[in-house]
């Protein structure tokens, strides 16, 4: 038997980020605009600068993952943006905070319909710096799924150093 990773776990992933997600924004809603913008010395140096890296980073991903096959998030008027890495998608909390709810149902959207069968396809996509890539379609969604979770513990991060200390609550379910 050949390893696979099982469609109902992207579910999972999905709702666990829009969760984390939705606790982490609950916090940083009641930051301060000096707050959202304070410097640390991280390679994204501030909370609007990590947010703004994970938000492009999910826009590029449901674009990439779209080549599979068309889903039908991808006909969501989110993805007639024009973006590009590097720029800046949001410049207070609040577009901040609408941008990630968007983007968040979306991904919920994506994991509802892939299968089996996608998961187990290679996708050729272009990377961030235009390099050619081609990767198996389940993988590259787990990766998507990590890179989240990986930045918003930086954002947890970043808010003790504040002295605002995160408090998520992830509910778990099973069925």
């Amino acid at each position: 038997m050949e390893d696979s990773i099982d469609a109902r776990a992207f579910k999972i992933l999905a709702e666990y980020n829009r969760h984390a997600n939705s606790e982490m924004n609950g916090i940083i809603r009641n930051l301060q605009p000096d707050q959202w913008n304070q410097e640390f010395r991280g390679f994204y140096n501030s909370i609007k600068a990590l947010c703004n890296h994970i938000y492009l980073a999910d826009f590029f991903w449901l674009k990439r993952f779209s080549r599979l096959r068309r889903f039908s998030y991808i006909g969501d008027e989110l993805f007639t943006q024009e973006l590009r890495f590097g720029m800046i998608v949001f410049e207070t909390i609040g577009e901040y905070l609408e941008k990630r709810q968007a983007i968040d149902a979306q991904f919920v959207a994506f994991v509802s319909e892939v299968t089996q069968k996608d998961l187990d396809e290679y996708l050729e996509f272009t990377d961030s710096r235009g390099q050619g890539r081609r990767g198996l379609f389940g993988g590259l969604v787990l990766h998507c799924f990590n890179h989240q979770t990986h930045h918003q513990g930086m954002i947890s991060i970043y808010l003790e150093y504040m002295g605002v200390l995160p408090t998520i609550t992830v509910i778990w379910q099973t069925s």
